[in-house]
């Protein structure tokens, strides 16, 4: 009798994963390609949801996406005027709900709004589906993550050996720059949350070589997309990766000061790129936090709705500031959220970093989950001068890393390990329940 569990689960939401990677680059709003990916996300996950129950969600992360979720929610539903008085300008009134002036919206621009939150219903539900699998399907899903950054890599690979701002148009609803990417530095931020996973293959899997040539090659495409946020992070990622996953690893120390020495030549590439070109131009981030700061003090309250940035940055933009290029994005997702969400939105992202910070005591005990937790810690730092997470194939890796992160199941595993013993039987070696080593 075949008692195996099933599989089916892992690989459909590998495929959501893989897809994502694929398809899920860009930075525009209204693509079909994200909402693609939204539907097959939403969908995949109540597929894993109807079947028999699977681990549980820890209660603090579920009531934290709750909370998220409502007050998306209430952003776009209709308030009495009232509640607006004195909390916001006059110009960032919401607008009027069927022409009645009596009841207004927090977001100043609801279908903005309601695409943000269709954005996290999906990353929510994948997180969540994730959450529910068994802690090898977990880990299983690795493959398609690797297989989606290795379709980035070889798309990248050939547009920087044709030409260095080749452009492909067509393919996708957006213009592909970098890798897969709009954005060269949001394909930048793929390759080095890769990089930890790629050190705990080859540490822990038993693929030195093939670990070591995939970390190289990563290294090489963060030099040549030109991201001077990317390669320092992917110098400094790189150097806490091999320093903590190494600790438990059976790796030689001399294979890891080979590691050492390559970065340090490395480091060489990473100072000639940041050498090359200023670090922050009249008109770029100080500007954009300084203007954004600017609109948080007058909408701490309510923000003025998610995706709504682009629209109430312009009323506090100087106008010496005002060019033919004008801004989408305030380059630090922080900020941005804040100016968007107010208060709510800054205490729901303290209890989110305040859950993270709690979970590295349990992480330390797994390499994997150690791995997950530098790719989400650096990918959250490069959130301070840009918006990786705006793109749904950077936003369904960070749910993955997260649900890595939060799963009970590697922890049950590791206790289920404390309580065994290893016998030689025969010259094998074998894992025992202590007490049945007889």
């Amino acid at each position: 009798m075949n008692t195996r569990p099933s599989e089916w689960d892992k690989y459909l939401l590998g495929t959501v994963l893989f897809v994502s990677l694929l398809i899920g680059g860009g930075t525009a709003s209204g693509l079909y390609t994200d909402t693609l990916i939204e539907i097959a996300a939403i969908v995949s996950a109540a597929a894993v949801f109807s079947q028999t129950p699977g681990q549980s969600t820890p209660r603090p992360i579920l009531w934290l996406l709750l909370s998220a979720v409502a007050f998306a929610v209430l952003q776009i539903i209709p308030l009495p005027t009232a509640i607006f008085n004195g909390l916001r300008p006059e110009l960032l009134l919401g607008d009027p709900w069927v022409g009645d002036s009596r009841f207004r919206f927090i977001s100043v621009g609801v279908g903005r709004t309601v695409e943000c939150l269709l954005f996290l219903l999906a990353a929510a539900a994948f997180f969540l589906a994730v959450l529910r699998l068994r802690a090898e399907q977990v880990s299983a899903l690795l493959p398609f993550f690797f297989i989606g950054v290795i379709c980035n890599g070889l798309a990248g690979t050939i547009q920087y050996s044709l030409s260095d701002d080749i452009a492909i148009e067509g393919l996708l609803p957006f213009t592909i720059n970098a890798g897969l990417f709009a954005n060269r530095n949001h394909f930048a931020a793929l390759l080095f949350v890769s990089i930890p996973f790629v050190v705990y293959y080859g540490l822990f899997r038993g693929r030195l070589l093939s670990g070591s040539l995939g970390l190289i090659t990563l290294l090489l495409l963060l030099l040549a997309a030109g991201s001077r946020a990317g390669v320092l992070i992917g110098l400094a990622i790189t150097v806490l990766s091999v320093i903590f996953l190494s600790a438990r690893s059976k790796v030689s120390g001399f294979s890891v000061l080979l590691i050492f020495v390559g970065l340090s030549i490395y480091t060489i590439g990473v100072w000639t790129k940041i050498d090359a070109d200023a670090i922050d131009p009249a008109f770029g981030r100080g500007e954009f936090a300084r203007t954004t700061i600017e609109g948080i003090k007058d909408n701490w309250a309510t923000g003025v709705g998610f995706g709504s940035f682009q629209k109430a940055y312009q009323i506090y933009e100087r106008e010496s500031m005002i060019f033919q290029k004008f801004v989408n994005h305030a380059h630090n997702d922080y900020l941005e959220i804040a100016f968007e969400g107010g208060v709510p939105a800054m205490l729901l992202m303290a209890g989110y970093f305040v859950l993270l910070l709690a979970a590295l005591a349990r992480v330390r005990r797994d390499p994997l989950q150690k791995a997950a937790f530098l790719s989400v810690s650096f990918l959250l730092i490069h959130s301070l001068v840009d918006y990786p997470l705006r793109t749904e194939a950077l936003a369904m890796t960070f749910a993955y890393m997260n649900a890595i992160i939060f799963h009970k199941g590697f922890a049950e595993r590791f206790s289920r390990k404390s309580e065994m013993i290893e016998i030689d039987h025969n010259g094998d070696k074998l894992l025992v329940p202590i007490g049945n080593s007889s």
